[in-house]
């Protein structure tokens, strides 16, 4: 029977492994899609090439300046184009050149004039073919008419004409120019035909005598390039970097690029980046959670996929709503997780799920650092402000430390920062402000949701529970007065040992007030709510009878917790207060009436436990049973007091009521000293005070009561500790 029992223990503890490697591993694919995904739907991806038409308006998520390559290259292009053209000084020999081209068609027209055997029209063939000078047949005639002196005039007017025009720098573009004010250089004592004649003999030869210079030129414009400094580009949060219906532009295409917003990047390193981010933190995260002391709470399965589920829900929001926008990321709650956490499960397990959770959420931002130190600073201040949060006060004082560090970090990165304004600063104070506040309140929403589903009892519960005014603590103190009275001083020296060890103080107190509500069911029938001086030790019955009554109000404790909604680990101190022990003075009267012991079944007189699961219903176990028995006993004195606490302890350690408990020889030996230093001060000497009666003083000894035998022996069945 026991190798079964524990073939199944071991096999639910196989099954509850398998699926909590199968939540991990759904939940980093999960966490894996929350990453990659919004960067594969979003619509920007669309963006990609000049001259298409934006769908949607786009503005920039974060303020950032940097150098544009489109700006800077336009600019210095029309540095560039600026530059005029590079012309090579007058060059003299272009002149002297012309001047002699002039000088022998001069010579060959005065040859041609002197011929005076050609006809006319021969000579017009001859000057034509022979001179290069391209004029038409009329000046030809023309020159052939004038009078040798004209002619000579006309000869030396045309040397003089020419040789001053090309003294000076002629370029290309000036030829033109040039020709057409040739009549304004020319004698104003010529006639107009001959002033006309003179320019057309001048104006074939007038040529560009300023040459132009491309490689001076070029050298010229890449200066002008590299005088250009390069062009820096400011873009503040929210602005605008495209409208709907607008044409993508070169420069638009490179402020999309410079947010992430335009071509798509490289799918391939965003798939591995993400996946090796996110399995290194399931990593640490499978670690953490199998080295870690393990709970009820920790090792159930819901408790799993509840944490999962609330930890994908925060990264999902984060990733799809709030990263990527302006102010979103500075109002986000994202401390609120990390203080529900904290308040429901542990403060290390808070700790650590809030930093990963801050790692995925940032994972990618241009503002990564900023941001990381916004989110996980505020949430481990809030964390070791709230404690455990008894109070209402306690979410409101930590939400207002997390606004508190949230506005440092955003004046730690922000004054000073020339992306960001003043008006800008006060917008991102304030979110931080809303944030903590935010924090705060929801996770008094998230812890109540967490402990409605996980039956996990939060300080506040307890807290809440624990007043006097509640109504089955009224049932008691109205039916049971003693058992009330019992339930108080069991709960100090609890909640006392506790303190000392480091267990829930809080816990083991609630637990100790309800351990005995199961006797409201039959008040009577119990010792210490009998009158002093009728105390019924139940002998007229017998003792399985008295044993089964006894052991009854256990289970009418839990039934009584479930219909007041009491939470089950409360529940569990009325349970395992007793533990496995055994009603050993009805136990051993049913041994003394039976004529052989064998008869006597031990399990009519055995509690149905289980036996203690967790330090606290342990140290309940100790408290109720060392309270019983200093009482029963009136242990006044140091060694009767230690005498009764190291009773206690053997009786329960020797019955293996500490093997499910995770309690050490010093735990129980700091226990030990805690009960001592109690109960010392708890049964402290009285004095005496003097009464005045008629006149007479007598003294009256104010003392504590003691019990009868029969009082001391049916007390201690109902502690069920052997003396």
């Amino acid at each position: 029977m026991p190798k079964k029992a524990s073939t199944g223990k071991s096999g639910r503890t196989l099954t509850r492994d398998m699926i909590k490697g199968i939540t991990l591993i759904v939940s980093c694919l999960l966490a894996f899609s929350c990453l990659v995904l919004p960067d594969i739907l979003s619509d920007q991806s669309e963006v990609v090439r000049i001259g298409q038409v934006a769908p949607q308006e786009i503005t920039a998520p974060f303020s950032i300046t940097f150098e544009s390559k489109v700006y800077t290259d336009q600019a210095r292009k029309e540095a560039a184009a600026g530059v005029e053209p590079v012309f090579l000084p007058a060059d003299p020999s272009i002149a002297k050149a012309q001047l002699e081209t002039l000088n022998k068609a001069l010579f060959f027209f005065t040859s041609v004039r002197n011929d005076k055997y050609s006809t006319e029209q021969q000579k017009i063939s001859d000057m034509r073919s022979a001179a290069n000078l391209s004029m038409t047949d009329e000046a030809y005639t023309a020159i052939l008419e004038l009078e040798e002196e004209d002619w000579q005039a006309i000869t030396r007017e045309s040397n003089r004409v020419l040789e001053l025009v090309l003294r000076d720098s002629i370029r290309n573009d000036q030829i033109g120019r040039t020709r057409s004010n040739l009549p304004a250089v020319i004698d104003f004592a010529f006639k107009s035909d001959q002033t006309q004649l003179i320019t057309m003999i001048v104006s074939p030869l007038i040529v560009p005598t300023s040459l132009f210079s491309e490689e001076q030129t070029q050298q010229a414009r890449e200066a002008a390039r590299n005088s250009v400094e390069a062009i820096t580009r400011q873009i503040m949060a929210g602005e605008v970097l495209v409208r709907r219906g607008q044409v993508i532009d070169i420069a638009d295409l490179e402020a999309l690029n410079v947010f992430g917003l335009g071509e798509p990047e490289n799918r391939a390193n965003l798939l591995v980046s993400s996946g090796i981010i996110v399995a290194a933190c399931g990593f640490i995260c499978a670690v953490y959670f199998s080295r870690r002391r393990k709970t009820r709470v920790i090792t159930e399965t819901r408790t799993v996929i509840l944490l999962a589920s609330f930890f994908l829900t925060f990264l999902a929001l984060a990733r799809f709503l709030v990263i990527g926008r302006t102010v979103m990321p500075w109002l986000y709650p994202m401390a609120a997780f990390g203080l529900t956490v904290a308040i429901v499960l542990s403060v290390e397990t808070g700790m650590l799920m809030s930093l990963i959770l801050t790692i995925l959420t940032v994972f990618g931002h241009p503002r990564d650092m900023e941001l990381a130190l916004f989110y996980i600073l505020p949430t481990l201040a809030g964390i070791f402000v709230i404690g455990r949060a008894r109070r209402v006060s306690s979410f409101l004082g930590a939400g207002a430390v997390v606004s508190l560090v949230g506005v440092a970090m955003v004046l730690i990165f922000r004054i000073g920062d020339s992306f960001t304004d003043w008006l800008g600063i006060v917008s991102l104070t304030a979110s931080a402000v809303f944030n903590g506040l935010a924090s705060g309140t929801l996770s008094i929403l998230f812890e109540y949701i967490f402990s409605s589903v996980l039956d996990i009892p939060t300080a506040l519960q307890l807290m809440d529970i624990s007043r006097p005014d509640h109504p089955l603590l009224q049932q008691v103190l109205q039916t049971m007065p003693g058992s009330y009275q019992h339930s108080l001083q069991v709960s100090n020296l609890a909640e006392q040992a506790a303190e000392a060890i480091g267990a829930d103080r809080l816990l083991v107190r609630v637990g100790a007030l309800y351990h005995d509500v199961g006797k409201s069911e039959n008040p009577g029938f119990f010792v210490e709510n009998q009158l002093r001086g009728s105390v019924d030790s139940h002998d007229d019955i017998s003792p399985e009878v008295a044993a089964a009554t006894i052991i009854k109000h256990v289970a009418d404790g839990v039934a009584l917790a479930k219909r007041y909604r009491l939470p089950s680990r409360v529940a569990d101190f009325i349970r395992e207060h007793h533990g496995t022990m055994m009603t050993r003075y009805q136990y051993g009267k049913a041994l003394a009436a039976a004529e052989n012991p064998d008869d006597v079944d031990p399990t009519l007189f055995r509690y149905p436990g289980p036996a203690p699961r967790s330090k606290e219903t342990a140290i309940l176990m100790l408290a109720d049973g060392t309270e019983a028995r200093s009482r029963a006993e009136t242990a006044r004195t140091d060694e009767e007091i230690r005498e009764v606490i190291n009773s206690v302890m053997n009786s329960c350690k020797d019955a293996g009521q500490f093997d499910d408990t995770d309690l050490t020889l010093k735990d129980l030996s700091t226990i030990r000293e805690s009960f001592f230093n109690t109960l010392q001060r708890s049964y402290h000497p009285r004095i005496q005070y003097p009464e005045t009666r008629r006149g007479v003083t007598e003294p009256v000894v104010v003392a504590n009561h003691t019990q009868s035998t029969k009082e001391e022996h049916a007390h201690d069945q109902s502690a069920q500790i052997n003396p």
